[in-house]
């Protein structure tokens, strides 16, 4: 009798009924909740692409893209003057007869023009295109290391991120002048006078010694990025501060 008055202990894993977990009981839950663990340390680390300065990264990413595309688009094909034989008739047709007026030494002349045109282009195009490729591959290097969180273990990179932010920025004006500066020659140069007046010699008005569309959206998308990097630099500084006054915070409390 006695030994059956004697309360049993409850399972292990089990509660009491006031709801209290027994001391020692093994973890409660399904298996799965424990396995899925990683799920919140990946969730920590996306919330970085939530904050403003991935905004400016990812923001900055695009306009280098943009740059690229832009840059190498006014550089235009190396090929030249193109005859007729060779476009064959659905591009005649298109273009109402497009290079029609060029046979001969015409035909020649232009092909040589075009080419010369070309090479007098290519170097700044060059440029333009390193410039949004390392200014692409710069906002790509800066948005890992953010989401792998390196800023919050050692806050001196904040300072190091907005001084690069800085100098992009005010690189952005002498590179942009530099840039126009160095077309203009190109425009101005005598193989581009005579090209644009043996193509109005023919009735082509495409062929004009000015700004392309191209050239003039690489300006703007410099001058949008300038603006993203200093807005960038900022936002640094301040995350700058945030992080040291976290870290001081529990030597104030001593």
């Amino acid at each position: 009798m006695a030994e059956q008055s004697r309360p049993r202990a409850p399972p292990a894993g089990s509660t009491w009924a006031g709801g209290h977990a027994v001391p020692g009981a093994g973890p409660q839950g399904p298996p799965r909740s424990r396995a899925a663990a990683p799920g919140p340390l990946w969730s920590r680390r996306c919330r970085y692409l939530r904050t403003g300065r991935a905004c400016c990264q990812m923001v900055q990413a695009l306009l280098a893209v943009l740059i690229l595309v832009c840059a190498s688009v006014s550089c235009g094909p190396p090929g030249g003057y193109t005859g007729l034989p060779d476009l064959g008739g659905i591009y005649y047709y298109q273009y109402g007869g497009a290079y029609s007026g060029f046979s001969g030494a015409d035909g020649e002349k232009a092909r040589e023009l075009d080419q010369r045109f070309y090479l007098l282009k290519l170097p700044v195009a060059r440029a333009a295109m390193a410039a949004g490729g390392c200014l692409l591959a710069g906002s790509c290097v800066l948005l890992s290391v953010g989401v792998l969180r390196l800023p919050r273990r050692f806050p001196a990179w904040l300072l190091l991120e907005c001084a690069l932010d800085v100098v992009v920025a005010m690189g952005m004006v002498p590179a942009l002048y530099y840039y126009f500066h160095f077309l203009l020659e190109v425009y101005n140069s005598s193989v581009c006078k005579e090209r644009e007046q043996l193509y109005q010699s023919k009735g082509y008005q495409g062929f004009r010694c000015s700004l392309h569309a191209a050239e003039v959206a690489v300006g703007l998308w410099g001058c949008v990025a300038a603006m993203a990097y200093l807005l960038s630099a900022g936002l640094a500084a301040r995350a700058y501060t945030a992080v040291r006054t976290l870290k001081q915070k529990p030597v104030q409390l001593e």
